[in-house]
């Protein structure tokens, strides 16, 4: 490479070509043929005192070429299988334009007013990274914002950039957009697009086997005959009743069953419906899976940094359920409008743990999901009066100790074709938790005392055996021997304290 070659080329990445995009240096670099592919038969001429610093700088600027390059395909490292849209994968592109994102001018001037309002002041980069677009997009909105004296120039910052604070009548019109909402964000996603993105997430797109279902609850004892049934269930993507006596796990159950399908989502920070904003992405909820670092100069995985890759989502709502929380909620002070629990949950598990004991009637909630249980979309009232249809993709466990006949119309137990009773363990499983949870809890499993146990208190009164008693009597007895400063053991006379704290009421 001869050296006004080289010159050219760093004056391309400092954004001072003549030719090139002002805003986008590097994509310009990369369409620049090097010499030697137009000239195979050119040889590389260099002085003999200046050998080792050009070898040196055309290694660096083969590789900024090289990266500058690469496409969407071309990812790296692990992330290349996770990033690439193939089959039924869903990954969100980066919008090259307003138009691809589906945005208007004045939704992102918007935004980007209010967060200068509230920042004071901030590059152009950082403003793309608060609103989640590509800084090319960004840029082009800014210098269309000093011209029409919104913002000013405080400075100049590195990467061909500036630093933008608002004029007068720039924080005037902020004031006024603050006024309605003050949500300054991530661009919010079209509702058509997050559609899409459900459809292709769908839970009804996977088949869990019975490994898969063996993984996620490798954790608890629950036997093969439970998880045929279980099993079933979960692969038709809608509904189940578990019943039956507190203590058995059934909670616990409901809480791993999102584990068997075992993959990623991608899902959108905040969706843009009618030109209102709601956010859909909460941190109480959805558990953030991030793609690894770059390796490389640049990260060349064109992602629409609008969405946010999670887990599975697994909701578990109990007693406090109330209607408001089906609904589309606004906070009357930001404005910011906020998703229900069933648009949360959507492409993941949704629990109603202690069913029938929430502060609403039974008849109000299946009235209310009736039709979504059986269409598979849910219709939401917006803050400005707007009904929208959304998807109801979820599979909904109804987690009760009651008898599901007691609580519901045979309407609605048809809407929910799986009814699964989660039986008392048998002698046999009741005697393995306690040898699998005793070393979990630092204490040794004598089996002798355990004879003791279910000779003393069980059999003579008929008490019956549940899941969770063997880890609670062997806390018991942790916590008394903790309390008389000696090493934790099972012996009859701690045993039989525990008994008696436990099941004094019982």
């Amino acid at each position: 490479m001869s050296k006004s070659a080289k010159h050219d080329l760093l004056a391309q990445l400092a954004g001072r070509g003549t030719d090139c995009q002002a805003s986008r240096p590097w994509v310009t670099i990369a369409a620049t043929p090097a010499a030697h592919d137009d000239e195979p038969g050119a040889a590389v001429v260099s002085q003999p005192d200046d050998d080792n610093k050009d070898g040196q700088l055309d290694e660096l600027l083969d590789r900024i070429n090289r990266l500058a390059g690469a496409g969407v395909d071309e990812l790296a490292g692990a992330d290349q299988a996770e990033t690439t849209a193939t089959g039924d994968r869903f990954v969100p592109i980066e919008p090259k334009s307003l138009d691809e994102a589906k945005l208007t001018q004045s939704e992102v001037e918007t935004l980007i007013l209010k967060f200068l309002l509230a920042r004071g002041e901030s590059t152009g980069h950082n403003l793309a990274d608060q609103i989640r677009l590509p800084f090319g997009i960004v840029d082009d909105l800014l210098q269309s914002m000093k011209q029409d004296q919104f913002v000013v120039h405080r400075g100049s910052a590195p990467m061909n950039d500036y630093v933008y604070q608002l004029t007068d009548v720039g924080r005037t019109l902020a004031r006024l957009h603050a006024q309605h909402c003050t949500y300054h964000g991530s661009a919010p996603v079209d509702l058509s697009d997050y559609i899409v993105a459900v459809a292709a997430q769908s839970l009804t797109n996977q088949n869990p086997t019975m490994a898969d279902l063996q993984r996620a609850f490798a954790d608890l004892l629950i036997n093969d005959k439970m998880i045929k049934r279980v099993g079933p269930a979960i692969n038709s993507g809608r509904g189940l009743f578990l019943y039956g006596a507190p203590g058995n796990g059934k909670s616990s159950i409901a809480e791993r069953v999102t584990l068997a399908f075992g993959e990623k989502i991608w899902i959108p920070r905040a969706l843009g419906i009618n030109g209102e904003v709601m956010r859909l992405y909460d941190p109480n909820h959805h558990q953030e899976q991030p793609l690894a670092a770059s390796n490389g100069l640049l990260d060349e995985r064109r992602i629409d940094k609008r969405w946010i890759r999670i887990n599975r989502p697994t909701l578990i709502v109990g007693g406090e359920l109330t209607m408001d929380n089906l609904e589309v909620t606004i906070n009357t002070i930001t404005g910011v409008s906020e998703a229900p629990i069933q648009l949360k949950s959507n492409c993941g598990t949704l629990v109603i743990d202690d069913f029938g004991r929430q502060r609403m009637s039974t008849d109000e909630l299946l009235n209310r999901w009736i039709v979504p249980l059986e269409r598979r979309h849910d219709f939401l009232n917006m803050a400005n009066g707007k009904k929208i249809q959304v998807p109801f993709d979820q599979l909904i466990v109804f987690s009760t100790n009651l008898e599901p006949r007691e609580l519901v119309d045979d309407a609605f137990l048809r809407r929910v074709p799986y009814k699964i009773e989660v039986v008392d363990p048998t002698e046999a499983e009741f005697r393995e938790l306690f040898r699998s949870m005793a070393p979990r809890l630092g204490l040794e499993c004598k089996d002798e005392i355990v004879d003791y146990l279910i000779a003393t208190h069980y059999r003579p009164l008929g008490r019956p055996f549940r899941f969770c008693q063997p880890r609670d009597l062997l806390m018991q007895i942790c916590n008394f021997c903790r309390f008389l400063r000696c090493p934790p053991e099972m012996t009859r006379e701690s045993m039989d304290l525990a008994v008696e704290n436990y099941f004094s009421v019982m």
